[in-house]
């Protein structure tokens, strides 16, 4: 059987095989079988800002429907929106059209559970059976039966007042010249209005999506488009969105990223010696820097690594009862306030926190050790095959000698484009370059491999 979901719901290519039309409709009429039995047949529907959206929520809204579900049309949200409002709803399910941080021309479907957590590989497992066997042919609703549209004309507000919720009461404006990037997406509209009414400094650039500009050299995956108009506008801080809003990514006085390490670096700076972060457990994945472990232990708090995903640091953080996780790309789950990654969040506790030090944001920045560190996408066909290669475990051994415990190799495959990324880290920035050369070798003697290395 085929696997449809990736590492973060489905995402493929609009308008072709799996995020086609037919496709979709089919999987919205699984979906709707999987929920058959449940007393709740209501499921929130969002989507962000690409053209292809309005396309694939009628294929999706039909597929529902058909099965007799009622879809609560939620319109251009986030997609951590997605997720409390489903819960909000009291939704049996919720789901947001959205490729999160890729091109306008790719689409995505993500879903969640009627407690706004991501769905697991078990659900995602099920409605894949129920859709490649076919068994929501079984459904025949008529009449009466049939699901309908609901327009969720509130919904927008009811995220928005939970937004302000989430801001601590002694949150207090900050004295910074902010530059914000919403990255043509979702957080467009929102923010603005978020930073106008608690009367913020700031500035507001790519808030003007047309459904294909979405990620467009600007958001958290280009940063130099923020870091240039930082310098320019001669800004404090810069605070970068992708397209659905899920992560967030910082640039400081000087035109320098702050990545999700470091944001939650000051974070535990500002609150572990307050006692406000629990046990001081900080979950994170293995693509984190090395430096973020020595920082953070030096700091009173520990961390624990786990797979790449919010999902799965969402899941390590519940078993232990940590209160923050996240990842270097910038999804951050504070979850006091949400059980998702949530950009927008991520802004106003990165502000709180700062705002706890009278000190510029390079500086605090600065408190995290950083190993050097490099990641390269190769685009390859096949990519799976890689790995069983027996010429990969003798690069895997070749690489581990070449840096003898002062830094690693990682390599995993996208999960959502035919891509592997390969993580590179070590003390010293030139075995970083060497073992680049080392690996080059290894990737152009595949016989699959694209001509694009980056």
């Amino acid at each position: 059987m085929s696997t449809l979901f990736g590492t973060d719901g489905i995402r493929g290519f609009a308008n072709r095989y799996p995020m086609n039309a037919e496709l979709v409709l089919q999987l919205g009429q699984a979906i709707g079988y999987y929920n058959k039995n449940k007393k709740n047949r209501n499921i929130l529907l969002g989507k962000d800002t690409r053209i292809s959206g309005d396309m694939l929520e009628a294929a999706l809204s039909a597929g529902l429907c058909s099965s007799g579900t009622n879809v609560l049309r939620a319109g251009v949200i986030t997609t951590p929106a997605a997720g409390y409002l489903t819960k909000h709803y009291k939704a049996g399910m919720g789901i947001v059209i959205s490729a999160s941080h890729n091109p306008y021309y790719d689409n995505g479907i993500k879903i969640f559970t009627g407690d706004g957590f991501k769905i697991g590989k078990r659900i995602e497992r099920e409605i894949e059976k129920i859709l490649f066997q076919e068994k929501y042919k079984k459904m025949r609703n008529v009449g009466r039966n049939i699901g309908k549209v609901i327009p969720l004309k509130e919904a927008r507000e009811i995220y928005f007042k939970h937004l302000l919720g989430t801001i601590p009461d002694d949150f207090k404006k900050p004295d910074y010249k902010i530059v914000l990037d919403c990255a043509n997406g979702s957080s467009s509209n929102i923010i603005q209005e978020l930073f106008t009414e608690l009367n913020i400094n700031f500035k507001i650039i790519n808030n003007t999506p047309d459904g294909i500009n979405i990620n467009r050299e600007c958001g958290s995956t280009y940063i130099n488009s923020l870091q240039k108009f930082i310098l320019h506008e001669k800004a404090d801080l810069g605070l970068a969105f992708d397209g659905d809003a899920d992560r967030m990514l910082a640039v400081d006085e000087k035109g320098t990223l702050v990545d999700g390490d470091q944001i939650m670096v000051i974070y535990a700076n500002a609150f572990i010696k307050e006692e406000r972060l629990g046990n001081n457990i900080i979950v994170t994945t293995h693509m984190s820097n090395l430096g973020f472990d020595e920082t953070i232990n030096e700091m009173g708090g520990s961390v624990i690594r786990t797979d790449i995903g919010d999902k799965y640091v969402l899941k390590k953080m519940l078993n232990i009862n940590s209160l923050l996780g996240g990842e270097q790309s910038g999804h951050i789950i504070f979850l006091p306030y949400s059980p998702n990654g949530d950009g927008i969040i991520t802004a106003f506790q990165l502000l709180y926190a700062l705002n706890k030090e009278n000190k510029r944001v390079s500086v605090q920045a600065g408190l995290m050790k950083k190993y050097f560190q490099k990641l390269i996408n190769y685009k390859i066909s096949n990519k799976k095959d890689l790995l069983q290669n027996e010429n990969f475990y003798k690069l895997n051994e070749e690489i581990k000698k070449f840096f003898q415990e002062e830094g690693r190799f990682l390599i995993r495959l996208s999960g959502t484009e035919d891509k592997i990324r390969v993580l590179l880290e070590s003390k010293e920035e030139k075995k970083i370059k060497e073992s680049k050369k080392i690996i080059d070798k290894y990737i152009a003697s595949l016989s699959n491999l694209n001509k694009d290395i980056y």
